[in-house]
């Protein structure tokens, strides 16, 4: 590879690593922020919950890559023009077509990557953070010890809990079941834990009543220690539908068994399928464009943030429809042409002006 080759891929590969990196925080924090309240109100430890953040880089990642690699070509050769690089290399006898590809090389491996997180790291990942963030949110251990607050975790079921003392221990319990036909069972008791045992997670009362109430007859029950069986919780769990987002692409386009589901969540399985394809493409077309738009009309040293604003404007657009298509194709299948064309009709054009860059220098030349 030639030396101006390594020089030009060397500060586009620091120039995307560092917007990644700094759009890919932003996002993350500001999605962090969510969970905050499974540390706040539900004693989650900061282990976990960074566990449960950091499974959400690989779908950032995915739609960072894109607009990351676009951004990081028009910085770096902007500056190269500026700093008048460019245009010591043109005149060295390099085309546009061959200054240009330094960027393409770059932006193929990221879209390589892309492709790799969109088919395989990002519904692995997003499927584990679907699981624990369905068990931290609706297992027994976050519902059941929300102070002041009437929980139904399952239909049919409703507890109550008055505090929670420094120490775990639960005060001012209440259970009511009326999950069973022609019978309803209300528990009070002055204190209680939730435990962990062989046979599932029970909770623990202390100094309390049980009424039964069936078919019109009542029975009472008063004790001084009771457990209640809550596994029904993890029945719960491993009922989850799964989201569209953790799903493979063989999946998404209908290899598996899709009798179970309506046609609703098959357009949606395909609109996302379809959408895994065409967003890693646009890191090349983007660069595509980035490349025609700077490289057209003459290089000037003082800068070009007239063609920079027209470059950022033309992509935002792109990829703003591209969301909007991706929502549209889930209740409209004739859509998903318009997807392929958002993509591939600016690569075409972008491709052909820098053709027609490099065939009018030769005209000159000759």
């Amino acid at each position: 590879m030639y030396r101006y080759n390594k020089y030009i891929i060397r500060h586009l590969v620091h120039s995307t690593l560092l917007i990644t990196f700094s759009l890919t925080s932003i996002v993350w924090l500001t999605q962090a922020l969510r969970f905050v309240e499974f540390i706040v109100n539900q004693g989650v430890s900061i282990n976990v919950f960074l566990h449960l953040t950091i499974l959400l880089i690989p779908s950032l990642l995915m739609m960072i890559f894109p607009p990351a690699v676009f951004c990081a070509v028009l910085f770096t050769y902007n500056k190269l023009t500026t700093d008048s690089e460019l245009v010591v290399m043109q005149a060295m006898g390099l085309s546009r077509w061959r200054l240009a590809r330094p960027a393409l090389i770059v932006a193929a491996m990221v879209m390589a990557t892309t492709y790799l997180i969109a088919v395989y790291v990002q519904p692995s990942s997003y499927k584990k953070f679907k699981e624990m963030q369905y068990i931290l949110r609706d297992k027994y251990v976050s519902l059941l010890v929300q102070e002041g607050v009437f929980s139904n975790p399952v239909e049919g079921l409703t507890v109550f809990i008055r505090e929670r003392d420094s120490v775990g221990k639960l005060h001012g319990i209440l259970v009511h079941d009326n999950r069973q036909p022609n019978k309803s069972i209300t528990m009070m008791a002055e204190s209680g834990r939730m435990v962990e045992t062989p046979g599932g997670p029970r909770f623990s009362l202390e100094n309390g009543n049980r009424q039964e109430m069936t078919d019109g007859r009542l029975s009472l029950l008063n004790f001084q220690s009771y457990n209640l069986d809550i596994s029904f919780y993890t029945d719960t769990i491993s009922a989850r539908k799964a989201d569209v987002q953790e799903l493979f692409m063989p999946d998404l386009f209908g290899y598996g068994d899709e009798s179970a589901l309506t046609p609703a969540e098959i357009m949606k399985r395909r609109a996302e399928g379809h959408q895994r394809i065409v967003w890693p493409a646009y890191t090349l077309i983007l660069t595509l464009i980035a490349i025609a738009i700077l490289f057209s009309g003459q290089f000037n040293r003082r800068g070009q943030w007239q063609k920079i604003t027209i470059a950022v404007a033309i992509a935002t657009f792109l990829l703003f429809a591209a969301v909007g298509i991706r929502g549209a194709m889930a209740v409209q299948p004739m859509i998903i042409p318009l997807a392929y064309l958002n993509l591939l009709l600016p690569g075409f054009i972008a491709g052909w002006i820098i053709s027609d860059h490099i065939a009018s220098t030769k005209k000159v030349s000759a």
